[in-house]
């Protein structure tokens, strides 16, 4: 809380970047899973109309998500807050080798960058969240994968699509407040449950 703040990256650029650089350094070469990839199939069949994740590692997206809702951003970019411009997370991290650890620059601003991600203290990007609920509003099914459901806004989606009429699926290990709800609930290994999932409709 204290580092990953948006007033900790104005305060000390360099500092947060130590301390996230490295985080971000061992996503580089992260592959996706086979659970990401049972999601990419199903979407490319038409099943899943999209998408909505909290997480920022790029994955889905690795994986071939099409219609990816982030609403926590995503580590693939770094932004300059002066003039929008953007770096891969690869070019980021060798600026940050070059700058012997410093924080990473805009190449034209000569000002830091920031991951873009959505830190504490800042507001999440409202066109992922109104796509997000228009998604859940639409939605026959939601299915909600490895997630306790408990951070807020994403954890009231599966409400909005309870409230339209669609139903709601959770693959996910431990108990979540919809448990209840819930029209099915896998509790097994994600990555084993999808996998049967994906063969049930074979």
């Amino acid at each position: 809380m204290e580092v990953a703040h948006i007033d900790s990256w104005r305060r000390d650029p360099d500092r947060f970047w130590s301390f996230y650089g490295q985080r971000f350094a061992s996503l580089v070469d992260r592959r996706p899973n086979r659970a990401h990839e049972v999601v990419a199939e199903l979407e490319r069949r038409g099943l899943i109309r999209g998408v909505i994740t909290q997480n920022v590692d790029r994955l889905h997206r690795l994986a071939g998500s099409q219609r990816l809702v982030e609403v926590h951003g995503s580590i693939d970019w770094s932004v300059c807050m002066q003039c929008r411009g953007k770096v891969s997370l690869e070019r980021a991290m060798k600026l940050i080798e070059l700058g012997e650890g410093g924080a990473p620059e805009c190449e034209a601003c000569i000002l830091p960058l920031k991951p873009d991600v959505v830190l504490f203290g800042e507001l999440l990007p409202e066109q992922a969240i109104a796509e997000a609920h228009s998604l859940a509003a639409e939605a026959d099914l939601m299915i909600c994968i490895g997630s306790s459901l408990e951070v807020y806004p994403v954890a009231g989606l599966p409400a909005i699509t309870r409230g339209a009429g669609g139903r709601v699926g959770l693959v996910t290990q431990g108990p979540t407040p919809y448990d209840r709800d819930a029209d099915v609930k896998l509790d097994g290994d994600v990555v084993d449950e999808l996998e049967a999932v994906l063969a049930a409709l074979a």
